[in-house]
This record gives C-alpha cells, structure tokens and sequence, in this order.
C-alpha cells in the first residue's frame, strides 16, 4: 500500500533544512501532493523529542504511514517503526548514541545555522539509554542505507545492527549521504511511492 504520511527525522545538530529532509519535501510536495509531510524541529532532549514525534502523529493511520531518519534521527525512527508497526528508511542510522554523544555534552551549534545554540545536557544520555530499541521485530518493514565512507559512525556496527533489514551497504559515501538523489528511487519505491 502506498505510504500516506511520511515522517522525517532528522538527525543530531541537523535540522528540517538538511539537504535531505529538503530533497523529500521537494519530492513528496511535487510529485505526491496528497501525501501528508511532518518533518519537525527535533528537541535536543531525546525524552522531548519522542514525545513530540508521538504528539504528532497519534492520529496518523499505522498501516500507511512511514517514517525516514538520518543518524539520530535513524535511531529515533527505529524507536518509531517498532512502536508503530510502520515501514522506515534508516539513512546512516546511529546505533548507540548513548554512547557516542557523551563527548557532545555541553553548548553545540546547528549545522544549518551556526548562529543557533543548544545545550546537550547530561541527563540526555539516560533518556537516550531509555528510548533504545530491542531486536527488530519486523526486519523487512527497515530499508537501511549505509555508507562505507561514513566518517561520523562505524559502518560495520550499523550493518550489524540492521543485517536483517532490506540492508544496502554503499561502497565509499560519507555521514550526510551527498549523494541521496541517487538513491531516491529506491526509496520512493520502498515507500509505494514511485
């Protein structure tokens, strides 16, 4: 069935202005005008951030909505698709942010605005403890693209982690998967809506 409402979620320090939460936009806004789009301003609070997600789309149909995430945002929508039973495009997605993000604690700044501040709190890392997600529970309902050239996140430990999903490991690329329109096609296709 095709996908109806589609979330997008973006990934640590990113925003709804990243280069890929800005080519979907494009594309579902153009080519599936009918396709209800929410990619929001994450929270840096990852127990604020789930809530928010949550808020947003209570209302949403189950068995037609999707979700995409970048990073963190992949680990987010990990967290989404197996409370949901939905479909979801993980794109480079963080397996263990509990533990990488310990070394962002502190005041950080917006890729796409450097001019805008967050505070990365301590206690973030418990709520992201918290929000870990088990094994999946269906692997199929994942399509996860990962790039070798990653230079944020080890591309081996995302592989292992989602070795059960419709898993495509990228030779070379990098963290922010410069070349997503390269792949839009296979996702659009994972979703129904090509």
């Amino acid at each position: 069935m095709p996908t109806t409402h589609l979330l997008y979620l973006h990934g640590f320090r990113s925003s709804p202005l990243s280069a890929k939460a800005q080519i979907m936009a494009a594309r579902v806004q153009q080519n599936h005008p009918g396709v209800t789009w929410w990619c929001p301003q994450l929270p840096p609070s990852p127990q604020a951030a789930l809530a928010l997600i949550r808020g947003g789309i209570s209302s949403w149909p189950r068995d037609t909505m999707a979700v995409i995430g970048s990073s963190l945002g992949g680990f987010y929508a990990t967290a989404v698709a197996e409370e949901c039973g939905c479909k979801a495009v993980l794109l480079n997605p963080a397996v263990d942010p509990a533990r990488d993000l310990t070394r962002y604690i502190g005041e950080q700044s917006s890729w796409q605005d450097p001019d805008e501040r967050f505070f990365f709190a301590p206690e973030f890392i418990d709520e992201l403890r918290a929000l870990q997600a088990g094994p999946l529970i269906i692997p199929a309902n994942y399509l996860t693209l990962i790039a070798k050239g990653d230079e944020v996140l080890d591309w081996r430990e995302m592989a292992a982690r989602y070795a059960n999903t419709q898993l495509q490991v990228l030779e070379g690329g990098d963290h922010g998967l410069s070349d997503f329109d390269h792949h839009l096609p296979g996702i659009l296709k994972f979703l129904a809506l090509a």
